[in-house]
């Protein structure tokens, strides 16, 4: 298993010989990974490799079977239900589609989780959640419907809603999922812009391998349950991993097979026969 790059330090997030699984199929035999502070992390990988159980193991949504998730040094598998909850005030999540709430407006979908959460009065209420909707260019949208908005736009009323209650942490599952070129180059100037503006920690699962080498600090690779690659994206493509070499240079042929597993086609089909004439 490739070791973590040394150079990186003060990880806010690591995970440590994390396994884990659903039912007899494993998806984390034993991983480990570090997520240093201020810096923006991409998880890649094929489909079904584990790219967003980490992200939900991380968040607290799934418990490892084995090994420790560690955030900001403390378990998060350890926590009791009051601790988790403190621990998930410091992250903010965007969802693969945005997850917005269609019978509210966009300024009241920012505005959820600071009346959730807090018991701001309605004035600081509003500032703050304009505040988010021009950082992400959307104040003149705040009362628009999410059925008024389109696909990129509701992405980034998701974000601005992310960012609400100034995480440490963000965690985006597949952000430009959807995208045209246009808003996808919008929302990854958005992620780098909000990272370093806010000293955010940002971890980023995706497959648009081009956007996100251009994005990312650090890529991590995920193969069938381990971690094929670590490190800077120059690093990543140098890889001599065959799994990593068929994933960046989008192969159809290498270690991730065509054909799902399954039982042997005689079992389905019979034995096979000699060809006809």
């Amino acid at each position: 298993m490739p070791t973590p790059p040394t150079s990186i330090s003060d990880a806010l997030v690591e995970l440590r010989e994390v396994f884990f699984g659903y039912g007899e199929r494993e998806v984390l035999s034993g991983i480990s990974l570090r997520v240093p502070r201020g810096k923006i992390t991409a998880i890649m990988g094929a489909s079904g490799g584990g790219k967003t159980t980490v992200l939900r193991l991380i968040g607290g949504q799934q418990r490892a079977q084995r090994g420790a998730v560690l955030f900001d040094g403390k378990d998060i598998g350890a926590m009791d239900t009051a601790a988790l909850y403190r621990a998930r005030r410091r992250m903010g999540m965007l969802f693969q589609y945005g997850a917005l709430f269609t019978d509210l407006s966009v300024f009241d979908n920012v505005a959820f989780p600071l009346r959730e959460h807090t018991d701001l009065p309605e004035a600081l209420v509003r500032d703050i959640v304009l505040m988010k909707l021009h950082a992400v260019g959307l104040r003149g949208a705040r009362d628009l419907m999410p059925a008024q908005i389109s696909g990129g736009m509701a992405r980034r009323v998701a974000l601005a809603r992310s960012i609400v209650l100034d995480p440490e942490l963000v965690m985006y599952d597949e952000p430009f999922a959807g995208l045209d070129p246009i808003s996808l180059g919008t929302a990854a100037e958005l992620i780098r812009r909000l990272n370093d503006a806010m000293g955010l920690t940002t971890i980023l699962v995706s497959h648009d391998l081009e956007a996100t080498f251009a994005l990312a600090d650090q890529v991590v690779i995920l193969g069938p349950g381990r971690v094929a690659a670590q490190g800077t994206p120059e690093e990543v493509r140098a890889s001599a991993d065959p799994l990593v070499h068929q994933f960046v240079n989008a192969l159809p042929t290498g270690p991730v097979p065509f054909h799902y597993a399954g039982p042997a086609i005689e079992e389905d089909f019979g034995p096979v026969q000699g060809r006809a004439a």
